[in-house]
């Protein structure tokens, strides 16, 4: 067994101290900046629609159940179901993520000054954004702190308490639940490796295994007591299969390829950062785990944060990778950060102070552009305006305000009251922003689906009888078959034929809006 390092009180109260200050302030800051109807408006939609009663998965496309009642419980105990009141949701939990992940690390460095702590939380805010990935780079803390909880001093119970947060952890994601669940197997492995005082792995796999149903019993209920969830379900898995794939790639932005010469010096030094950061995330998986190993049979201790980073890097870069774009590098990163201040927690001053300095640099430079205040007022060249949202007014860039306008103007002519309306592909944020539920499950139509689909989506749009319909069918990540036309061309042909165009097609043929035929003049 690791030998217990024991850890100050004072400096986990000052950590906790510090996280709630600055938060408050980061969030007077940027809470209203800053919207996106694309994958913010996703978790919107569903937390207002969990409020009224539906249920994720079963009545609109969604995440795992667990986001959504967090959201929609702070927004029902603020009597609010705007997009501030989802924000104070996750900024909560964020909160409490970034609390483990530092006392993760004070536990394990007890030596360390207010400023190397202050730098360390810094950097770690610095890369949890967008807004709307907040709860997926919590999850990944939150799997650091169960597995460095774990590595410290190994028992039955702890062992059952980190299969119970890989469980909890699995009902906010079903990918981050695997993710430590790999992870788990092997820090299990490393500690079963020259063994001494610590639980035998077939009860201590036992116990973990016991953690992890328990865990997940929220959604394991779902399943068993929800009419048509265990259905939603299954489905919602088979579609990785039918696709073969958990996201739509991108391709990885190596810092080789960056057009050198075409780019400001500043924006080129953020694009070779960013390609750098992809790099280093797998050699520190890879050589961490070689390391590691290394250590254990030499018996040489190992920080058991740094210890449950590493376990954690490689599963984690699967995420990244996934869809290899700044909005899954965020999330994803996060083992990779508590690693390394790990590791240059234990290193001299003349180490450890320009490293760390040159991580929060980097990390700064790569993330800030992606905080919507930073954006609006020093890194676009547009102009940002503020206009309500929902309950809330915000400060959005123009493209955002301008889709906003034009939604309302729309709702007001052609769907007064609480009538429905259509906006696909990309949209959700409209259905919330304007309180309409969607006429279809599919809010966000990110794959091509089968016929049957199809026509169910079309009988729930003959149910609910939408007063217009727009249509935002560019074609993403440059791929033809994305277009909506393409990839839902059953449904898109009985727009076309029971709704009028409201503007000429030839204007811009990728941009369409049509009103029922049913809505009068």
């Amino acid at each position: 067994m690791l030998k217990y390092i024991p850890y100050n009180n004072r400096q986990i109260i000052s950590a906790l101290l510090m996280m709630v200050t600055g938060f408050i302030a980061l969030f007077y800051w940027q809470g209203y900046q800053g919207f996106s109807l694309f994958d913010e408006g996703f978790l919107w939609y569903g937390a207002q629609r969990v409020m009224v009663g539906e249920v994720p998965m079963r009545d609109f496309m969604a995440y795992d159940i667990g986001r959504y009642y967090w959201s929609a419980a702070f927004m029902s105990l603020m009597g609010d179901n705007g997009i501030v009141a989802l924000r104070v949701g996750s900024t909560i939990f964020q909160v409490i993520a970034l609390y483990i992940g530092l006392s993760v690390l004070v536990r394990s460095s007890t030596k360390q000054n207010h400023i190397f702590w202050l730098l360390a939380a810094v950097t770690m805010v610095a890369w949890m954004a967008p807004q709307f990935r907040l709860f997926d780079s919590s999850l990944a803390i939150m799997l650091v702190g169960a597995l460095a909880f774990l590595v410290e001093q190994p028992s039955n119970r702890r062992y059952f308490l980190t299969g119970l947060t890989i469980g909890l952890v699995a009902v906010f994601g079903r990918n981050h639940g695997m993710y430590g669940l790999i992870g788990s197997l092997g820090v299990m492995i490393y500690l079963g490796a020259k063994r001494e005082s610590a639980p035998g792995l077939i009860t201590a796999f036992a116990y973990w295994l016991m953690g992890i149903v328990v865990g997940y019993l929220p959604e394991l209920v779902f399943l068993v007591v929800v009419p048509g969830f265990a259905q939603a379900f299954w489905e919602s898995i088979t579609l990785w299969f039918e696709i073969k794939a958990t996201n739509l790639p991108l391709p990885v932005p190596w810092p080789w390829l960056v057009p050198f010469g075409r780019l400001p010096t500043v924006e080129m030094l953020r694009s070779v950062t960013k390609g750098f950061f992809f790099i280093a995330l797998v050699a520190f998986g890879v050589w961490g785990i070689i390391w590691i190993i290394r250590q254990r049979l030499q018996n040489k201790p190992v920080s058991p944060a740094l210890a449950a980073s590493i376990f954690l890097v490689l599963p984690y870069a699967h995420y990244v990778y996934s869809r290899a774009d700044i909005a899954h590098l965020g999330p994803g990163i996060p083992p990779f950060l508590t690693g390394v201040i790990a590791l240059l927690a234990g290193q001299s001053a003349k180490i450890k102070w320009p490293f760390a300095a040159l991580l929060l640099c980097a990390s700064l430079l790569v993330m800030l552009p992606t905080h919507p205040r930073w954006y609006c007022y020093f890194y676009s060249t547009q102009q940002c305006f503020d206009i309500q949202v929902g309950r809330d007014k915000l400060k959005v860039d123009q493209g955002t305000a301008r889709n906003l306008v034009e939604l309302y103007k729309l709702a007001g002519q052609y769907a007064p009251g609480d009538r429905t309306f259509i906006a696909a592909p990309f949209w959700p944020g409209a259905y919330a922003a304007l309180g309409r539920k969607s006429p279809m499950w599919e809010i966000y139509v990110l794959f091509p689906r089968s016929a049957a689909f199809q026509q169910t989506e079309i009988e729930r749009i003959k149910a609910a009888d939408p007063g217009f319909v727009v249509i935002d069918d560019f074609p993403l990540d440059g791929r033809e078959e994305m277009r909506f036309r393409n990839s839902h061309p059953i449904v898109d042909q009985y727009i076309r034929d029971n709704f009028e165009p409201l503007i000429d097609p030839a204007r811009n043929p990728a941009f369409q809006i049509y009103r029922s035929k049913q809505a009068g003049p």
